[in-house]
């Protein structure tokens, strides 16, 4: 009775030994807890666009350098840094001493003329009086054709003089205007409506115009802006006037100013400086072309040379579904593309293969057809962890 007993007693331990070893090994071979986990990602509905980044400054749409026609001292300055000016008003005054003096010269000079044309016109009436008697006598065989002739002379003498101090007259009168002119010149005038955004030449400070024309202040329109974009030549293809286009500016990240690209300017800036150089050497700086646009600024929070950073919309969808570019695969020759998606079927998640058509591809891809709203595409494999039961990457709309 007791070796039945011992029998069944080892018996009974060796099934159990092969249960738990077959246990053991069916774990081991058909867990899935080592399993590579999906990482996926929602079919999402969001707004997307195709843009060009580009770095840009803020300019003032109308600026002017006002400066002076004439030389002379500075003697008043009418106007102070940031003030509003108006059209036509008084921003500053030169020393008028020389210009004054200029003027009085010049009609002096005028009045002399004038007077030799009086007194010329005086001999012109002695002449021909002289001359008709001249005339007179030679017809009556009473005088000689000596005589003639010399009064004809000096009448014709008459007459061209006249002409040359007509002549004299005109260029005195042009002499008093430009002196006029340069009187006026004296009292710098407002050209625009605008602010006072720099002043370059202090009171009292002596001014040159004999080079160029010297700058007193500076003036803009600060109520629009002008964004200049530098857009690189591998991006200017793709760009074109009456895109829109949206900025930031580093003093307010989260604030968008938008706009309508106005014009892209047919050459670099560096085509100035190219010019002189030797056509046949190639320069290894990046090409940039300046593309413009207008922004209103109503509070003037905009200011000038404001780095902008600007991005101009090629393609724009709105409520698209998106998914994330990461999840494309392989591109067909028919131009899809395929996408794994989690499936559920018979109460068990699978992932299937499908080609899906896109359109806007960037970060994000615009699917155009191939996938529904809510759908679950696989973008990677992560190693689960026993801490850890996150598998789905949810997607923010944009």
């Amino acid at each position: 009775m007791r070796i039945s007993n011992k029998k069944f007693l080892i018996y009974l331990v060796s099934v159990t030994a092969c249960l738990l070893a077959a246990f053991a090994l069916y774990r081991f071979l058909f867990s899935t807890g080592n399993e590579p986990q999906n990482l996926t990602a929602p079919v999402a509905i969001a707004d997307i666009q195709d843009t060009v980044l580009a770095s840009g400054s803020l300019e003032a749409l109308q600026q002017v350098n006002v400066g002076a026609q004439v030389s002379g001292q500075l003697k008043s300055l009418k106007v102070v840094l940031g003030q509003q000016v108006k059209k036509g008003q008084l921003v500053a005054e030169i020393d008028s001493l020389t210009q004054q003096n200029a003027l009085q010269n010049a009609q002096s000079g005028l009045t002399q003329v004038l007077a030799q044309l009086r007194s010329k016109q005086a001999m012109l009436v002695q002449a021909q009086l002289n001359f008709k008697r001249q005339q007179r006598l030679l017809a009556g065989d009473a005088g000689s054709r000596e005589n003639f002739e010399s009064a004809e002379a000096t009448l014709q003498a008459t007459l061209a003089d006249i002409d040359s101090l007509n002549a004299q007259i005109e260029q005195a009168r042009i002499t008093v205007s430009t002196a006029q002119l340069n009187l006026g010149y004296t009292k710098i005038i407002a050209p625009m409506d605008g602010e006072v955004v720099a002043i370059v030449t202090k009171e009292g400070q002596t001014v040159n115009s004999a080079q160029q024309a010297p700058t007193i202040i500076i003036l803009a329109e600060l109520k629009t802006m002008t964004v200049k974009a530098l857009v690189s030549e591998a991006d200017v293809i793709r760009v074109k006037p009456q895109q829109p286009v949206h900025f930031t500016i580093l003093g307010d990240p989260d604030h968008r100013y938008h706009g309508t690209l106005r014009t892209i300017e047919p050459a670099p800036d560096s085509i100035s400086r190219d010019a002189s150089r030797n056509e046949n050497n190639v320069s290894a700086t990046p090409i940039y072309y300046n593309a413009l646009f207008d922004v209103p600024n109503p509070d003037n929070r905009l200011r000038i040379s404001m780095t902008a950073q600007v991005s101009i919309v090629i393609k724009q969808a709105r409520d698209a579904l998106v998914i994330p570019s990461t999840a494309l695969g392989e591109r067909g020759e028919d131009g899809r593309y395929q996408v794994k998606v989690l499936e559920t079927r018979n109460g068990k998640r699978t992932v299937a293969t499908r080609r899906i058509r896109i359109g806007i591809n960037n970060i994000h891809a615009q699917v155009l057809d191939g996938l529904a709203a809510g759908e679950q595409v696989v973008i990677g494999e992560a190693d689960s962890s026993p801490d850890s039961d996150q598998n789905s990457i949810i997607m923010s709309q944009a």
